[in-house]
């Protein structure tokens, strides 16, 4: 194997999935409703009235799973917790059979030599709970640190990292802002309160952990900050645009989980919306609970500028439209198209703006440790007639973003690992099973799994700690 770039050594390797996108089991071993649930069985939520009803079937084959999971060598998985699987309700009785399948889980991976890093909450929230105001409501952090907490006492130290939300950005503007994920709902002033109390549930779930398993217990929260780069890097106007995406965004999570604030900036920008009532005395330095080391979630890169007043204002990155858009006190912002090539979800490939993140974050936090929780790519793969799915796109995509983190980290960023998104083409929540990030392809009919490309050229890279070529050897 030719090899183009080495990694530091005990550099971690891992790839991760999501609890709704992959188990299916809906109804069974006790598991209550999700928004997710909720949502999918929602005529014209997602795509071809797709649901997470079976998706993988991951509850039932999580063993050959791990034996996959094994097989490409992974450092660590990435997985996380469905809230509704261990506590129907959101609150109240725990449920043992649903507790069951995450130690049996992790007890697989630690015979199979890989770290479960464990993530609690990515996105399936108990939908009692969204009935009682969902993450508007700060009700909602309070029974988040006590399920945290039975998760502590009952996985306790075989998890190698506990991480408390993935991309509250999504949660919180996506589900409540331009409702183009569960729940659904189109409020902004509902959005901004789910900010803090994501960023909330994430302070005080951290201390939940710790107070169980000590203070050494290594503690994370994945974030997707976004790399928004002005149309114009001359004009006052396309400056104070990008600066107002990346407060909401970037700032809005950043600040006060790693400073213990809000920009002033935010508050004033969506002063129109909401007055931020709901922050009470206490609750930024509660939020402000150490790390251990900081997940970083990376696709894709946008443009934006001052809209103009004119024609129908653009929201070319993905993430809504005009009438419904997550950037709540952002109405004058408009999202302009940016040059491809493209992935099957229509995103930008960049992987300078990969770099340019990283030594960003890792400039203004030097002694915060980062870890890609996730990195990855859809493309409309096909199996070939050799059986095999050759998919020469995301090997390059996966290039091409490995050796913009080892850019970074020549730069002197401390990364510590990579999470691949994803171990299995899974339940892609608003596209249904249209769009694949998977390394291991999943037939959706026979739910057979079979290994694409990318995940020969993955295994190979773990082996070597380095960087191979783009060619593709089978083993």
């Amino acid at each position: 194997m030719t090899s183009t770039r080495d990694f530091p050594d005990g550099f971690l390797w891992g790839s991760a999935t999501a609890s709704y996108q992959i188990e299916g089991a809906a109804r069974e071993g006790g598991r209550g409703p999700s928004i997710w649930d909720t949502y999918s069985h929602t005529p014209g939520r997602v795509m071809n009235g797709d649901t997470g009803d079976v998706a993988d079937d991951h509850y039932h084959r999580w063993a050959e799973d791990v034996g996959h999971i094994k097989n490409l060598g992974l450092h660590a998985y990435r997985f996380s917790i469905s809230w509704p699987r261990v506590q129907p309700g959101g609150s109240g009785e725990f449920n043992a059979e649903g507790i069951a399948f995450y130690s049996n889980l992790v007890d697989a991976l630690i015979e199979a030599g890989v770290q479960p890093v464990a993530t609690l909450y990515h996105w399936d929230l108990p939908q009692e709970l969204e009935d009682e105001g969902g993450w508007a409501n700060r009700r909602t952090a309070i029974k988040f640190a006590a399920y945290a907490e039975q998760m502590a006492r009952e996985l306790g130290n075989r998890i190698s990292v506990w991480t408390t939300l993935n991309e509250p950005w999504c949660a919180a503007y996506l589900g409540y802002a331009s409702g183009v994920h569960a729940p659904g709902r189109t409020d902004g002033a509902a959005a901004l309160a789910a900010v803090h109390h994501l960023n909330l549930a994430h302070g005080l779930a951290g201390r939940a952990i710790r107070s169980v398993l000590g203070e050494d217990a290594k503690l994370s929260v994945t974030l997707n900050l976004h790399v928004t780069r002005p149309d114009d890097p001359t004009s006052a106007d396309d400056l104070d645009a990008v600066r107002r995406i990346d407060n909401l965004g970037n700032e809005a999570f950043l600040q006060p989980m790693l400073e213990g604030k809000y920009p002033a900036s935010l508050l004033a920008d969506t002063a129109g919306i909401t007055d931020w009532a709901f922050v009470q005395d206490g609750d930024l330095q509660l939020i402000n609970v150490p790390l251990s080391v900081l997940g970083v979630n990376y696709y894709s890169s946008s443009r934006a500028r001052k809209y103009s007043g004119v024609g129908e204002r653009q929201q070319a990155d993905g993430h809504g439209n005009a009438a419904a858009s997550p950037w709540v006190g952002a109405d004058d912002v408009e999202f302009l198209p940016q040059p491809g090539p493209y992935t099957a979800m229509g995103w930008n490939i960049d992987p300078d703006a990969f770099t340019e993140l990283l030594v960003k974050v890792g400039g203004r936090y030097p002694d915060m440790p980062l870890m890609i929780t996730e990195n990855g790519a859809a493309f409309y793969d096909e199996v070939a007639s050799d059986g095999h799915i050759h998919d020469a796109d995301r090997v390059d995509y996966l290039y091409r973003h490995l050796d913009a983190v080892g850019a970074a980290i020549d730069k002197g960023v401390d990364v510590r690992g990579y999470f691949v998104w994803s171990l299995l083409d899974n339940f892609e929540w608003s596209f249904g099973y249209d769009r694949r990030f998977g390394i291991v392809r999943v037939d959706f009919d026979t739910l057979e799994r079979t290994w694409k490309d990318s995940a020969h050229w993955y295994a190979a890279l773990i082996s070597a700690n380095a960087l191979p070529d783009r060619a593709v050897t089978y083993r």
